[in-house]
């Protein structure tokens, strides 16, 4: 099940020009050894949504000990799966930068987005959730919504985040130093950003 769904990933980046074709064995070697496997078996991969494969993948990593199961970790543990589908940000830069003076800021930052989308950063599957709604007042049309997009934390990763020991770094959650942070139980992933 797993190699199916590592294929289906793999196949996904490809598809949304997140992983070439040149670093598609690279990108499953990657896999392989965030999920302590040794070999790639052979297995039928069909198209499927992004939220479905991380899912399975998740369930795996729970059941095989390489995470705890809750919310908090699963999501920590789904920014890394889709780390290992990134490029570096210098890449991520340059073609922002590339678009941005070639094309338009609006192509530059409309790229950036999608990129977001695709990575999993912004999830596509939550933020669809959130509840919206306009209302217009004398002072002009006012957007209202209610972000359930970020689920909860699990009860005992709250507890978790309270006896951890405060950390120095990334200075601030702001900072510089999140990009491609792994995060913990008291700071967000930033892999995947």
């Amino acid at each position: 099940m797993i190699c199916k769904s590592i294929k289906q990933l793999v196949n996904y980046g490809l598809k949304n020009g997140l992983v070439e074709k040149d670093d598609e064995i690279f990108t499953i070697n990657q896999l392989l050894e965030l999920f302590q496997l040794d070999e790639m078996e052979e297995a039928e991969a069909p198209e499927a949504a992004l939220e479905d494969i991380l899912k399975e993948m998740l369930d795996y990593a729970a059941a095989n000990g390489l995470m705890e199961d809750d919310i908090t970790h699963r999501d920590l543990f789904d920014t890394k799966i889709m780390s290992k589908l990134l490029p570096r940000p210098s890449e991520v830069i340059r073609t922002f930068w590339k678009l941005y003076k070639e094309e338009s800021p609006k192509a530059a930052t409309d790229y950036y987005y999608k990129f977001s989308q695709d990575t999993d950063y912004i999830r596509r599957y939550r933020v669809c959730k959130d509840k919206k709604w306009s209302i217009v007042t004398e002072y002009g049309d006012i957007d209202i919504t209610i972000n359930l997009s970020k689920p909860e934390k699990d009860p005992k990763a709250i507890a978790a985040a309270k006896l951890a020991k405060p950390a120095g770094y990334p200075k601030c959650l702001l900072c510089i130093e999140n990009e491609g942070y792994a995060g913990r139980v008291n700071h967000p992933d930033r892999q995947n950003h």
